[in-house]
């Protein structure tokens, strides 16, 4: 395991934050993304208006979003069938298992896919070990469910590490400033 696998291609506060303008400019054609606390708060299963507003930027845009989380089927179903968006279940992060899935079901080429995600330890690693770029999104709200504490915690000295070692990483807020 090397630092490089925790280190993301870009970071952006939100996942808002991605517009079609600047994703098409990095070649994107396909957004993968995690649920929960990426792309919805994991406490507010109706998501907000902005991201209602930002899935209809990004189909009028010709941008496809897949869900790829690690949650059973069932709560993802649930959570994404108001957005109509595709998802993964199980995806078994930070194994690249549901990237490559989507990747291979699909029929996308890596260099026009990005993976969206709030955690280092799971999205982050994930799209190395699949061969994508990655964004790091700060997560939605402070509170996560119980089972990512024990995560979080870890992935506190994992970010000490690769911010020293990698001074350049900062927030930003777009694509376009990266």
């Amino acid at each position: 395991m090397r630092l490089e696998h925790f280190t993301p291609t870009y970071m952006v506060e939100r996942i808002y934050d991605l517009t079609v303008d600047d994703l098409k400019q990095h070649g994107v054609k396909t957004v993968l993304a995690d649920l929960d606390n990426t792309l919805l708060a994991w406490n507010n299963p109706e998501g907000t208006p902005e991201l209602r507003q930002w899935l209809d930027d990004l189909r009028e845009g010709g941008i496809e979003l897949i869900v790829v989380s690690n949650n059973t089927t069932s709560r993802v179903a649930k959570a994404v069938e108001p957005l109509g968006v595709k998802f993964v279940s199980w995806s078994l992060k930070p194994l690249p298992r549901g990237i490559l899935h989507v990747i291979r079901t699909h029929h996308l080429k890596r260099e026009s896919v990005i993976m969206v995600g709030d955690q280092m330890l799971t999205d982050i690693w994930a799209a190395h070990g699949a061969g994508v770029r990655s964004v790091l999104v700060k997560r939605l709200i402070e509170s996560d469910m119980w089972q990512t504490w024990l995560n979080r915690n870890i992935e506190k000295l994992v970010k000490k590490i690769v911010f020293k070692a990698h001074p350049q990483l900062k927030w930003e807020k777009s694509l376009r400033d990266n």
